[in-house]
């Protein structure tokens, strides 16, 4: 299990053990109804209380009769309910107990489970809708119901589950308790969402990792992560990353829900590396990693003779200061015998080397490598990422799931636009792109180096960075080099093999042509400035989504009864996006709806009627934006 200490706050955050999902969980469920609404301002505090014994156990006291102590195990995770013990009373269905666990960093399981056998009958909330259900039905639609409408109409029923779609019958009723805990906690929203809807997150996700769903898993551990962070107001808290983890939880588990998933969906736990031969590979650039948990380091890409993407990575705690000193660290890979910045400008030869499914190379003991010499950009198998235009190579790109790759090209330099630099590509008919900061921390040199880029318009330069698919025609650059025969390009080094890296190579005044030759007339500001994701109302939708994260179902029915709703169905309308008005009318409609009972009496609205319309419009409003994202490029 790896500990995220990003989901705490508080200075001594760090001293509390990472804990294992369903330990909390069940701290949380032994607990009477009067505790549990005492829990949440039971938790604050806690962490900066804690202090660490001799023996490595920590404990957090509660006055002068309480003393709640931490022994997590070889691993530094408490994984068993024993590890956690109070002095009280009521130990161990406490409130101090829960609340110390409930303020500690929650640990990812890495060991898979055994999947449940099966198949066996399918029971459950996973069944109730039957085949002929649908969101305008009487009955509250299941995750089968939602999911279907995800899906499409060829989406099966969970009694097929274990033949057509490869899922067990135990696999889908576990999705099924995830959805309906996942839509709990999404129509409580952040300001609701406390250690109790949390716990029941965690509960639930156990449980699909127990049935072989680690996808689900993760999913919902983001989840909870997302929201203790935006309880804790953290600095690392992104509503709109909240809002798609959302998005990905109720999609994943709806899906899985209804059986009409393929195995692919439930994940991977482990990602193992495989042989992988003998490699002859080169280096293209370093990158600086930088996390939220304290976690800094270095990864190096590396391209084989067959066009293949490798990299070597060396993170490690120590955050920012590693990840700037790792640049020039070692490489710790088969006794090669240079550093990262020498590989990046040079190459390996590896003899029985391993490979991960994201193309890392591993380090084992029968690997062996040796430096070999260089190739600069254009040359040997990189011509390949240079050699099409830039909105051919995002449109190979997957729309979804894997991180996008390393794309190269040639772009001329037409002014500043805020942190932004706008280019357009030496393609005819090219679009204007944006190069925009890698990483944005102010004492990494990405952003120095694009300022003084941006500082010459005209210039002409070789981009090799990673497109951004959340945003209209931008280019996250790794580094740059000169135009191979253009006259009014970089001028770097010879020993830098014709390529800066921003994070790591800081550009000056001698890097760059002086005088006016070869430059071309400068592009008119106004035309640098068109935006067609920014320009579009989808930002209306948007905001209604993270409303309904942020303040649960409440915020969205409140905003439902004012004249909001008719000036955004009237804005998307006139803009074309008519699917879109009417999702997010469905979406206030049902968050505003109040049933009543046989007798007419105020009746608890359902959870996942409003999960199902909120997924519908947050899908939808995916769709979209990548369509236009991808639009922005050609």
């Amino acid at each position: 299990m790896s500990i995220d200490e990003s989901s705490t706050g508080g200075p001594g955050s760090v001293l509390l053990p990472a804990v294992a999902p369903e330990v909390l969980a069940e701290a949380v469920e032994s607990l009477s109804g009067r505790l549990r609404k005492k829990l949440d301002a039971a938790i604050e505090g806690c962490a900066a209380g804690a202090v660490r014994a001799a023996d490595g156990s920590v404990g957090v006291r509660f006055g002068e009769d309480a003393v709640v102590t931490l022994r997590p195990g070889p691993s530094g995770v408490v994984t068993e309910a024993d590890q956690a013990v109070c002095g009280c009373l009521l130990a161990p269905r406490c409130l101090h107990r829960a609340a110390v666990l409930g303020a500690s960093p929650i640990a990812d399981p890495q060991e898979p489970a055994p999947p449940a056998p099966g198949p066996d009958p399918v029971t459950g909330p996973a069944a109730a809708a039957g085949p002929g259900a649908a969101p305008g039905a009487s009955a509250a639609p299941t995750a089968t119901t939602a999911a279907r409408a995800v899906a499409g109409p060829a989406a099966g029923g969970a009694e097929g589950a274990a033949e057509g779609g490869g899922l067990t019958a135990a696999q889908v009723r576990a999705a099924a308790g995830l959805w309906e805990a996942a839509a709990e906690a999404l129509a409580a929203g952040v300001t609701a969402g406390g250690a109790v809807v949390q716990a029941e997150l965690l509960r639930a996700a156990h449980t699909a990792r127990i049935a072989g769903l680690p996808r689900a898993e993760a999913a919902a551990l983001r989840v909870v992560r997302g929201l203790r962070a935006a309880r804790d107001r953290s600095a690392a808290q992104r509503l709109a990353e909240l809002t798609g983890a959302f998005r990905e939880l109720l999609y994943t588990a709806g899906l899985l829900a209804s059986g009409a998933a393929g195995a692919g969906l439930t994940g991977a736990v482990r990602r193992s590396y495989e042989a992988g031969g003998s490699l002859r590979v080169y280096g293209l650039c370093r990158e600086p990693v930088l996390s939220a948990t304290g976690y800094g380091g270095v990864a190096t890409h590396l391209l084989g003779v067959d066009g293949a993407h490798y990299s070597v990575s060396d993170v490690r705690p120590g955050g920012l200061s590693r990840a700037r000193g790792a640049g020039a660290a070692s490489v710790a890979l088969g006794g090669a015998v240079l550093d990262h910045a020498g590989l990046a400008r040079g190459g390996l030869r590896v003899v029985g080397a391993t490979v991960s499914p994201e193309g890392r190379l591993g380090a084992g003991r029968g690997v062996r490598a040796t430096a070999v010499g260089g190739v600069a950009w254009g040359e040997g198998p990189t011509a390949a990422l240079f050699s099409r235009p830039a909105a051919e190579a995002v449109a190979a790109m997957p729309a979804e799931g894997a991180e996008p790759g390393l794309l190269g090209c040639d772009v001329r330099v037409v002014g500043a636009s805020g942190d932004h630099v706008l280019v357009r590509e030496l393609t005819p008919g090219a679009p204007l792109l944006r190069l925009a900061p890698a990483h944005p921390h102010p004492e990494l040199p990405h952003a120095a180096n694009l300022r003084r880029i941006a500082g010459h318009p005209g210039l002409v330069l070789r981009v090799l960075g990673r497109p951004d698919l959340d945003r209209a025609a931008t280019l996250r650059p790794l580094a740059v080099g000169p135009v191979p025969g253009a006259e009014h390009s970089l001028r770097l080094p010879p020993d830098w093999l014709g390529r800066a890296d921003l994070g790591y190579d800081r550009l000056q005044g001698a890097h760059f042509p002086g005088g006016a030759e070869g430059l071309v007339p400068q592009e008119s500001a106004p035309a640098a400035g068109a935006d067609p994701l920014a320009d579009s109302p989808l930002w209306r939708v948007r905001r209604l989504l993270e409303a309904g994260v942020a303040g649960g179902r409440r915020a969205v029915a409140e905003g439902a009864r004012g004249a909001e709703p008719a000036a955004l169905a009237a804005a998307l309308r006139r803009a074309g996006f008519g699917s879109a008005a009417e999702l997010a009318a469905a979406l206030t409609a049902e968050a505003d709806r109040r049933p009543r009972d046989a007798f007419g009496r105020l009746a608890d609205a359902s959870a996942e009627r409003y999960a199902w319309a909120w997924l519908a419009a947050a899908a939808h409003l995916a769709a979209a934006e990548r369509s236009l994202v991808a639009a922005s490029w050609a």
